[in-house]
């Protein structure tokens, strides 16, 4: 059966507290026993001092010495608190004892002696401590004289002592339970409050959040890490209907130019050069129409993939290779230029900066002029750097925060027919993040633009 959650505190506290507290009232009675037992056994040694004094040797017998004294009342009847007395020979055989002993006679037990113990037993119906001495005489021992103390008050007032914690500690859980439970109750309070707050909140109003009581304490962190969360999924539903948006928009021009290219082919027979002409279109819509899904692939993946692997990669080599690479199948001139003379390495997913470099370079080729040159610089200041710049058309200062918008496209770019998916700088700025590594752009309209990406010390 599920319990609710202030019912499970309200019970985990209980049991942790009557643990402490069965402990405390343990070690409360085991207190007052050592402390009652060590007062009866001062007193006892405190008696034995007292009548070892009075004993001595008549004829062999041990006697008392004032036998008289030992005839008085208070040894006669039971008093409150009454000490019994008794003298034995080395056998254990009674040779006298206090009249309050009655028919009664005390324990004989020569090796507590030895070790000055003294113990609890029962004569007849009473409860006494005991202590035993040896006696001596010139010397040699003749017998022992055992000395008891009546335990009755003392375990009268253990027992009592025992019955009452024993009482009082269901009282004190049932208390402690109801108590806890309502305070489990009241400290639960706001998180129902959020947790109904929470169950309203739909994509329909994902824009709402869980009022915040403004304390540090953990309520307070739990609402702005609630809220925080609600904050960034707001953002990526926002991306995704924006990202389906855009997508299907791109996606419907081809197809249109297609749709209306194979239309005119078939309403009437066409020359040769005609339909060749057509064809071509058509294809360069479906050769569109698959370099924007693969972009959309490679976004995918990195918005969905897992940490990159990062092992060190030394960058002058690197960039030279790929620079050449480059300019051999672009036929575009991509300059190498390093501004060290020394092995520049870093630590980075080859792959992934080799894909990012590729799309900066692809771009700057695009909107340079024929026969401009594109540099490719790597250096050092406090860490790596590697530069892309061109001498293109440029980007305005207002759109350089839009630019690595998936399917962003400046207008200059739209206005001249520069082909494209607005896509590759997107796929840019994703990958360097996964890759930790900081990405930043300077442009001027008809002066060119550079990109820039430092690699930090831990990258």
């Amino acid at each position: 059966m599920n319990t609710s959650y202030k019912e499970r505190i309200a019970r985990r506290l209980t049991w942790v507290t009557a643990l402490i507290f069965s402990l405390v009232f343990l070690i409360i009675y085991l207190v007052a026993n050592y402390t009652v037992i060590r007062n009866i056994d001062r007193e006892l040694q405190l008696e034995i001092d007292k009548h070892k004094e009075e004993i001595f040797l008549v004829d062999g017998k041990i006697r008392f010495l004032h036998m008289d004294e030992w005839e008085e009342m208070e040894h006669a009847q039971i008093q409150l608190n009454p000490i019994f007395i008794e003298i034995v020979d080395m056998e254990g055989n009674s040779m006298d004892r206090s009249p309050n002993l009655n028919e009664n006679y005390l324990s004989f037990s020569p090796e507590k002696s030895e070790n000055k113990e003294a113990w609890t037993q029962k004569i007849g119906s009473r409860e006494v401590r005991q202590r035993q001495i040896p006696l001596f005489n010139a010397g040699k021992q003749e017998g022992y004289l055992l000395l008891a103390k009546s335990f009755a008050d003392a375990r009268e007032l253990l027992d009592n002592l025992r019955n009452v914690l024993l009482l009082i500690y269901p009282s004190i859980l049932i208390s402690l339970y109801l108590t806890m439970r309502y305070l489990a109750g009241k400290s639960i309070e706001p998180l129902e409050k959020i947790s109904q707050k929470t169950n309203q909140i739909t994509q329909e109003n994902l824009n709402e959040r869980i009022p915040e009581t403004g304390a540090n304490d953990e309520i307070g962190q739990l609402s702005r890490s609630i809220n925080n969360l609600l904050g960034r999924l707001e953002q990526a539903l926002q991306r995704e209907q924006q990202f389906t948006s855009d997508t299907s928009h791109e996606l419907r021009t081809p197809l249109a130019v297609l749709r209306g290219t194979l239309e005119v082919l078939i309403r009437k027979p066409r020359t040769a050069e005609e339909y060749e002409q057509k064809v071509k279109t058509a294809l360069g819509s479906i050769d569109r129409m698959s370099t924007m899904i693969d972009q959309l692939l490679a976004l995918a993946r990195v918005e969905n993939g897992k940490n990159l692997v990062k092992e060190e990669l030394e960058l002058i080599a690197f960039l030279e290779e790929l620079a050449d690479q480059f300019s051999l199948e672009k036929q575009q001139k991509v300059v190498f230029q390093s501004l060290l003379s020394l092995p520049i390495y870093v630590r980075t997913n080859e792959k992934s900066l080799e894909m990012i470099l590729g799309n900066l370079l692809e771009n700057a080729v695009k909107y340079s002029q024929a026969g401009d040159e594109v540099f490719l610089r790597v250096g050092r200041e406090k860490e790596a750097f590697i530069e892309v710049v061109d001498s293109g058309c440029g980007i305005a200062t207002e759109q350089l925060d839009q630019i690595f918008d998936p399917f962003f496209r400046a207008q200059e770019a739209l206005d001249r027919g520069t082909p494209g998916t607005g896509l590759g700088l997107a796929i840019v700025k994703k990958l360097a993040q996964e890759s930790g590594i900081q990405l930043s752009v300077r442009s001027e309209i008809g002066k060119g633009s550079t990109f820039r990406l430092d690699f930090s010390a831990i990258s």
